[in-house]
């Protein structure tokens, strides 16, 4: 599951009124000052105005000043419940003109899904042949200067360089000199391997001496490996550019997510087209598939995703993307009409995108957002499943 998503996992469990809010934290510029001051109240006052409690929207209000000493553009993402803030996360380089502000029975994870990439873990490791600066950051964090972890590995520097010469004696020295570097580039991955295993980052960009980056290359795990790529700089050295660096891991981001969608795509498409195939689409399908727990990733379009909110005024699902669905308090978690319930509690009515998203976390399938035009038939929901689809399940009116 995205882990973006995978944590909210228990707070999508409980009932009552949750407050959500995305909105811009940044102090703005000197002209815009004012305007961040406002923000706070000016948000307190939509939630009212929404139906939130007076106990959460204070909580929101308090939460939401602005942060001092952070790099433009930034957001917040808040989840409030009860009058406490369940859920409170610094978006760095996200910007947010409008806040997104609603009140509803459930969490609304949207917000929080369009602006997932900036979680996508990313580590870089600039090296030479006495070590390296290895730094774990957050996608677009990694390139505008947000939240990181950083560590230097600094290996043995005695007899570091090669000296030219001859002789018994020497070709002894620039043995040891090579196992120096070997020695390094050994601790190096070993840091490298360790971050790949813990934090499982979309790419490992490796930038600095050739001689160096492929020493490390060579010692990575073959989880490691394959998602290294060499940055052609010295990123080390003195004088070293750290926007070579942010370009490369910004191209590299890119990349990785083309190639994840493509082959998503691929993989429904191939499904779609066999009898009983691993695929569903349409919003009657789908929903079938998540109550028993089936779909792998569920692929929302962006017209389903494009307007959170108002309720279904259209006979055909699919022609109005912003139907309500039923939110369920236990398995199935998701219905469209109250005979689907198989008996489960139902908390209230949520937007379809957010109910769906809500399902799929449940029952631990991943969520991705693409283009209506690319979804094959152009569904505005599709699904990869865990197991064959049994009979089509007609769509709901």
């Amino acid at each position: 599951m995205n882990s973006t998503l995978e944590r909210f996992s228990k707070l999508l469990e409980k009932d009552g009124t949750w407050c959500t809010v995305l909105a811009d934290a940044g102090t703005g510029t000197v002209d815009s000052l004012e305007a961040a001051d406002v923000r706070p109240g000016q948000i307190r006052d939509a939630l009212l105005a929404a139906g939130a409690a007076k106990a959460d929207a204070q909580a929101v209000e308090q939460a939401i000043q602005p942060l001092e000493g952070v790099q433009n553009p930034v957001a917040r993402f808040l989840l409030v419940h009860d009058g406490r803030v369940e859920v409170d996360e610094v978006l760095a380089g996200e910007r947010v003109d409008s806040p997104y502000v609603k009140v509803g029975v459930v969490p609304d994870l949207l917000p929080l899904l369009r602006h997932a990439d900036s979680d996508i873990p990313v580590v870089t490791a600039s090296v030479d042949r006495s070590g390296a600066d290895i730094k774990l950051a957050y996608a677009r964090r990694a390139i505008t200067g947000g939240p990181e972890s950083s560590r230097s590995v600094q290996g043995s520097t005695e007899n570091l360089k090669k000296v030219p010469g001859g002789g018994w004696s020497q070709g002894q020295f620039q043995h040891r000199t090579e196992e120096i570097w070997r020695k390094n580039a050994e601790d190096v991955a070993a840091e490298i391997n360790r971050l790949v295993q813990t934090e499982r980052p979309a790419i490992v960009a490796i930038g600095g001496d050739i001689r160096a980056r492929d020493l490390v290359l060579h010692q990575l795990s073959e989880n490691a490996r394959a998602i290294a790529t060499t940055v052609d700089s010295h990123t080390r050295a003195g004088g070293a550019h750290p926007e070579v660096m942010d370009t490369a891991v910004e191209k590299l981001l890119a990349e990785n997510k083309a190639y994840s969608q493509r082959r998503l795509l691929e993989q429904l498409e191939e499904e779609k087209g066999h009898n009983n195939g691993k695929a569903a689409t349409g919003i009657g399908s789908v929903v079938h598939a998540l109550q028993q727990a089936q779909v792998q990733t569920l692929v929302l379009s962006t017209e389903l995703t494009a307007d959170p909110g108002g309720g279904n005024t259209a006979t055909d699902p699919d022609s109005h993307p912003a139907r309500e669905m039923l939110v369920l308090g236990s398995s199935p978690w998701i219905a469209t009409v109250e005979e689907e319930t198989l008996g489960a509690q139902i908390l209230g009515k949520a937007s379809a995108a957010a109910a769906l998203i809500r399902a799929a976390v449940l029952t631990d399938a991943d969520v991705e957002i693409l283009p209506k035009a690319a979804i094959p038939g152009g569904a505005v929901v599709a699904a990869l499943l865990r197991w064959p689809v049994g009979p089509p399940v007609p769509e709901e009116g």
